[in-house]
């Protein structure tokens, strides 16, 4: 049930952020105010965190088969990448053009542009209603999302006031380039982290010695090799790893088995493990793994 509450909350987050982004980014060329467009390039960020979360919940639903026997969790992460990609080459194109503007800069529709800000800012605010009730981690990271974006239009009203009054219009590239570099932030981020996936890098949060630590301390072990952490898709991560034993036909290999995966999942919230137990003399035999 809460997985179906988690989907009609990022569901009416999207809805509300795509039509805003489009209504921004079509007032920031009607009224000449590459701050608005930023605005809508930012924005950009929060809907592609909101779909992927959208396609986080929803391929957790499918179920693996033969030949895709972990499913499709890596379509988010080739998803991912893709739209950080679009979001670097969105800000190039911003940046430029704010460098042009800046010694040359171009009068704004100050009115219709605050306007179209102001019903940014309802939006972001009524999205962050939909999504601060939810526990998920999921969740909570489009709710950061959108509370960056919410910042992002109060910055573009504020600079409207500013213009407004002293006429500056030099304000309105100097504010896309601050949104620029807060999406700029955002992308790379996206592109590093699912990068870091498809090269099965060891997650962030997971330090290899304190896990190889943990599966040495439990009783019978003696040896750990072959240690290999990585992540199938967000929020779900993948372990393989050799467990070298006192002998493998005394120990109660069930027990150590069922101490280190319930360890695992306790302190690194790994829950797919592959393990192999074998016997010290085992252990040195080969190069085969």
């Amino acid at each position: 049930m809460d997985r179906q509450a988690d989907r009609r909350r990022l569901t009416g987050a999207l809805v509300f952020t795509s039509i805003i982004a489009i209504a921004e980014a079509v007032g920031g060329y009607l009224t000449n105010s590459l701050a608005l467009m930023s605005d809508a390039g930012h924005m950009l960020t929060d809907i592609s965190a909101i779909a992927l979360s959208l396609l986080a919940l929803w391929f957790a639903s499918k179920p693996a088969n033969v030949k895709k026997t972990y499913g499709y969790y890596r379509l988010e992460i080739l998803s991912a990448l893709a739209n950080g990609v679009l979001l670097l080459a969105i800000t190039g194109f911003i940046c430029w053009d704010a460098y042009r503007r800046f010694f040359s800069p171009e009068p704004v529709k100050l009115l219709p542009m605050t306007v179209v800000a102001a019903i940014g800012l309802v939006a972001n605010l009524v999205a962050l209603g939909l999504l601060h009730r939810s526990h998920s981690m999921t969740v909570r990271g489009a709710f950061l999302h959108v509370l960056g974006d919410t910042l992002s239009s109060v910055g573009v009203i504020v600079g409207a006031g500013v213009m407004a009054f002293t006429g500056w219009y030099v304000v309105d590239p100097i504010i896309s380039v601050g949104i620029s570099i807060v999406i700029l932030i955002g992308a790379y981020r996206l592109v590093r982290d699912a990068v870091d996936v498809l090269l099965e890098a060891t997650p962030a949060h997971v330090d290899m010695e304190a896990v190889r630590k943990l599966m040495e301390e439990v009783p019978g072990v003696t040896g750990v090799h072959d240690l290999h952490v990585w992540t199938i898709s967000s929020g779900i991560y993948a372990l393989s790893v050799h467990l070298v034993v006192i002998n493998a036909l005394s120990c109660n290999n069930d027990e150590i088995l069922s101490a280190v995966k319930h360890d695992l999942l306790d302190r690194f919230g790994i829950d797919h493990t592959t393990i192999q137990i074998e016997s010290e003399t085992y252990a040195h035999l080969g190069e085969v793994h």
